[in-house]
């Protein structure tokens, strides 16, 4: 039998990081995924699907991602029930994340959140310094490296004078010796 989701589409609202008794990290969030044809007005419709991501994952999850976030994600469908507080059955299917990939850059997240008129990264998560890859030990925060400058617009990570990868405008002097091979 066979169970697998996969998802590509925009966040529609910042995820919501939560803790269980026990300490767990759960996120919820829901992706908008556009269907393939169009409707008698000629508009494109999309479906809006309910995801779960669990422990780490959704720390690093809610870290990284926000409203409009363009993402891809992994699992499998689920399906289960609740008693709501009125004693009526309700019925839940969502998809449980095992897997996601950030799909568009930082800059492009950036500057589409700038155009919309979102000036800040908003996260229900706690913030920590450190790493800025989601997937280096699973610590960090998407703004540990950003500044702002002063029209208030937020410089990327490349401004970091300790980033070995900035490209500061120098240029880099390579000898024939330095080269393994």
């Amino acid at each position: 039998m066979i169970n697998r989701t996969v998802l590509v589409g925009r966040l529609t609202r910042d995820p919501d990081l939560r803790y269980t008794n026990s300490g767990a990290a759960v996120a919820t969030f829901t992706v908008a995924v556009n269907r393939q044809f169009t409707n008698s007005q000629g508009e494109r419709e999309a479906d809006f699907i309910n995801c779960v991501i669990w422990r780490k994952a959704a720390e690093n999850f809610a870290n990284f991602t926000h409203k409009g976030s363009l993402v891809g994600v992994d699992g499998r469908i689920q399906t289960r029930s609740y008693e709501n507080q009125q004693g009526q059955r309700v019925y839940v299917t969502e998809v449980v994340v095992e897997n996601f990939s950030l799909l568009e850059s930082r800059a492009q997240s950036e500057q589409r959140q700038q155009q919309s008129g979102n000036t800040g990264f908003q996260s229900n998560a706690p913030q920590s310094s450190g790493n800025t890859n989601p997937f280096d030990a699973g610590q960090g925060n998407n703004n540990s490296n950003s500044q702002s400058n002063s029209n208030g617009n937020a410089s990327s990570a490349s401004s970091n004078p300790n980033d070995p990868f900035a490209d500061n405008g120098e240029q880099i002097d390579i000898s024939d010796d330095d080269l393994p091979f």
